[in-house]
């Protein structure tokens, strides 16, 4: 038996272009409101979904073409932001705290006035956030909200090899078929399965072939 490795996190870097970007039925709504820019018709728009759907890529390859500033809870308590374009991720983080919901309606109105533009995304619409702030609630809810909804076989088959591209990894096709009718049917758990094979291949030193993929993740 080949003698195990210790295995190092270090870090990979994910493909997040736009041409990266696996478009297919789950998205292609979201995916052509982000190549629609700048031509929106509100100050903003919305992207919910589930983890692991593409929000936070669809994000980057708006904010790398406009410029955005990417704002959390803590930076919108911290000061005033003057930026035109600005991306708030996991908007339900906005729920209970109330100095940053204030501050995120002072920059929308900010924004609005410069003609520039908000993007946010969260797990549910706005529409469905209780946020301690009704005026804040009133503009967020008005925004296009477009939904990334679970993958299908075909984007499941697509994240997979493209996860593993990113991380270098040459896998075979009967591999992919394989995970893609046994694990999880979301996003997050394509990056878990992805994640977990690339470290069970440093650490034994094996390349990730089905047997191997069985023996690993235990599926029959």
């Amino acid at each position: 038996m080949p003698a195990r490795q210790l295995v190092l996190d270090l870090p990979h870097r994910a493909a997040q272009a736009r041409g990266d970007f696996l478009v297919a039925p789950c998205n292609e709504a979201a995916v052509a409101w982000i190549d629609r820019w700048p031509d929106w018709p509100a100050p903003g728009l919305a992207l919910y979904g589930p983890a692991g759907s593409g929000k936070s890529h669809l994000a980057a390859v708006w904010q790398s073409r406009s410029g955005a500033v990417a704002v959390s809870a803590a930076a919108l308590r911290g000061g005033r932001i003057e930026a035109r374009y600005c991306v708030f991720e996991e908007g339900e983080a906005l729920l209970r705290d109330r100095g940053a919901a204030e501050a995120l309606f002072h920059l929308y109105n900010r924004i609005a006035a410069r003609r520039g533009h908000l993007l946010v995304t969260g797990a549910e619409p706005p529409a469905r956030w209780t946020l301690p702030l009704a005026d804040l609630a009133s503009r967020l809810r008005a925004l296009p909200a477009v939904e990334i909804r679970p993958p299908d076989d075909a984007m499941l088959s697509g994240l997979l090899a493209k996860l593993f591209r990113d991380r270098q990894l040459a896998v075979p096709g009967e591999v992919i078929l394989y995970l893609v009718q046994r694990i999880e049917r979301s996003c997050a758990a394509v990056a878990r399965t992805v994640e977990a094979l690339d470290r069970a291949s440093l650490a034994e030193r094996r390349p990730i072939t089905l047997p191997f993929a069985r023996a690993t993740l235990g599926f029959a």
